[in-house]
């Protein structure tokens, strides 16, 4: 009997499916079975499972997956000549890709993420009403403890328990960190009540979640406004920094900690310095401006400065420096002070290339 759905098809040159007589007596002709593009999609998808490949199913749209999956359970089973000839298709049209481009806006959108303006970005989603593709908790991941910290508060404890449970640890902990005491009592106590949570309603918290971060207005500066004039004042004069603190002092106490916190003098080269960083430092400033800058130094935290530096090289490289400082002389104070800036981007360069760290006041107490 003739089984519409046989694996293995005869010459469909043949009605009936039965191979015509031919002189010579040749065996029966094998072919593909004639498959659909879904079809075929399918046999490659079990294909490369079957091989152990890592197939992100997961970023697909959600209808594409659904698809897929149905596919997939109507299949049965495929005969090798048709398996190897789907096989040897998907080989030669990977071979003929030249560019790829993403499925839509929304993957146009992710792939231009960070390459076209933040505000182009945003108004393009929002006249779209595009969401973003793929999983919101990789992009939630990637935000820091403090702004995960802002979110939890802002929620509910039994959102602010799936967060944290979608957390790697160390960022779980870091977050629980930057709550106040009661809060992270009360979270941490409400994972416990997860259980019985749907993946369904963890995708959603996520989206929701994510939703808010594409609602945040576009900031027109990357730093914070502590660090921009922390930034300034670094380059300023000391009478002039010195000044303006205290202007900031009586205008506004706390924005003037923050300010604080960000600048970075020559003063403080003791305390946020660690001593086996201090040769790096001294190699990236040229010999006549280290001196300069450590015979020029008249306040008592600058003096420090240059003590601490001398005590950190070689000895025989601090009786030369020395030897040198003697030479030179007394220094004016605005060539001290250009001198010391120097030193002190030399000491920048190095931290925005990763070679050395700042010692944290946390750290220093310890």
């Amino acid at each position: 009997m003739q089984d519409n759905n046989a694996l293995i098809q005869l010459d469909a040159g043949v009605p009936g499916g039965t191979p015509a007589p031919v002189a010579g007596a040749e065996e029966e002709r094998v072919v593909p079975r004639e498959l659909s593009g879904r079809e075929k999609a399918a046999i490659v998808v079990r294909l490369l499972l079957t091989e152990g490949a890592d197939i992100p199913l997961e970023e697909l749209p959600e209808d594409l997956q659904e698809t897929l999956t149905h596919q997939m359970g109507r299949m049965g089973l495929v005969d090798r000549v048709t398996l190897a000839s789907v096989a040897r298709e998907f080989s030669d049209a990977l071979a003929g890709v030249g560019l790829s481009f993403p499925h839509g806006l929304a993957g146009a959108l992710d792939a231009m993420n960070g390459k076209i303006a933040p505000t182009t970005a945003a108004r393009l989603r929002k006249e779209a009403g595009v969401r973003q593709i793929g999983d919101p908790w990789q992009r939630l991941r990637a935000l820091e403890a403090g702004e995960l910290a802002t979110m939890a508060q802002a929620e509910s404890t039994e959102v602010a328990a799936v967060m944290l449970s979608k957390l790697d640890t160390a960022k779980a902990a870091e977050l629980l960190g930057q709550l106040p005491g009661p809060v992270a009592r009360r979270i941490t106590y409400a994972v416990s009540q997860t259980g019985k949570v749907t993946p369904e309603a963890v995708d959603r918290i996520g989206w929701s979640l994510a939703a808010q971060l594409d609602q945040r207005p576009i900031a027109a500066f990357k730093d914070a406004p502590g660090e921009r004039v922390g930034a300034i004042l670094n380059q300023s004069a000391a009478a002039t920094r010195d000044g303006l603190l205290n202007a900031l002092d009586e205008e506004d106490a706390e924005f003037a900690d923050t300010v604080r916190k960000v600048i970075f003098t020559f003063a403080h080269i003791p305390t946020r310095i660690a001593p086996r960083d201090v040769p790096a430092v001294i190699r990236g400033v040229d010999q006549a401006v280290l001196i300069s800058a450590l015979a020029g130094a008249q306040t008592e935290g600058d003096q420090a400065a240059t003590e601490f530096i001398l005590a950190n090289i070689s000895s025989r490289m601090a009786d030369n420096l020395r030897e040198e400082m003697g030479e030179r002389g007394k220094v004016k104070q605005a060539d001290a002070e250009q001198a010391m800036t120097e030193v002190v981007g030399a000491i920048r360069a190095l931290l925005d290339e990763g070679a050395i760290t700042l010692v944290e006041p946390e750290e220093e107490e310890a």
